[in-house]
């Protein structure tokens, strides 16, 4: 299968060319993407050096709307699934083949690295600890599955699934919670998969300081519009598939 690493970036030239080459040398033949997501420092020239192909955004969309333009380019080149990986080192791809596995083999439609069921090689801090539990127990009550990592980035989507968050169904922002609930009622299928999540080395996270609340008051917001929609997401789920 034709498979799609996207790295979206912000803001990332001194973790970018680590982060290819780490790919790299767990698979060579790999076709690379970083979205470049309208970084003020020299992401997108570092990721060329690197060798991955590279799409610049002209401004600052955000993690989702990075993900979005990367999903398209996989959409419209024909690849049958793209795994995600965040630019700031964190995600070792040595765990992409057990990402892609499900997907490739018709088990899943989205594959979730969980450190949870895995290991986290860093310390997370106390308040987002809370909100990692609070919103895994609200997406496994709703859902009826077991979901421990909503939060995490580090997945496997294949094509059906690509074609249906390209139809308005990705947010922007943050993609958490809320999109497996989406993903439920759509009749989609998520497994999880151990993975080891490491520190990031250098940089800053986009979750701390006022964005942690932001994100808190969006996720609650975004889950009680989800839970308003299940009929017209399983409609659309079920001609995401089909097509």
């Amino acid at each position: 299968m034709k498979c799609l690493v996207v790295i979206p970036a912000f803001n990332e030239a001194e973790n970018i060319a680590s982060v290819i080459q780490d790919i790299r040398r767990q698979d060579a033949a790999l076709s690379l993407l970083v979205v470049d997501d309208g970084s003020q420092d020299d992401t997108a020239a570092r990721a060329r050096e690197a060798g991955a192909d590279v799409i610049s955004l002209p401004f600052n969309l955000g993690y989702g709307g990075a993900v979005q333009t990367g999903m398209r380019f996989a959409y419209e080149k024909d690849f049958d699934l793209c795994v995600l990986i965040d630019g700031d080192g964190q995600h070792d791809p040595k765990y992409i083949p057990d990402l892609v596995a499900p997907v490739a083999e018709g088990r899943a439609d989205l594959s979730l690295g969980s450190r949870f069921l895995g290991r986290a090689d860093y310390s997370i801090p106390a308040a987002r600890r809370v909100g990692m539990f609070l919103f895994s127990k609200i997406t496994s009550w709703v859902t009826g599955q077991h979901i421990t990592d909503p939060t995490s980035g580090f997945q496997a989507i294949g094509r059906p699934l690509i074609k249906f968050f390209l139809n308005d169904n990705y947010p922007v922002d943050f993609p958490d919670a809320d999109t497996l609930i989406r993903l439920y009622f759509a009749g989609f299928r998520i497994l999880e998969i151990p993975v080891v999540i490491r520190p990031r080395e250098r940089g800053v996270s986009m979750h701390g300081g006022s964005r942690a609340l932001y994100y808190v008051y969006k996720m609650f917001f975004s889950i009680f519009i989800a839970l308003t929609q299940r009929s017209a997401l399983r409609k659309e789920g079920s001609h995401a598939v089909e097509h």
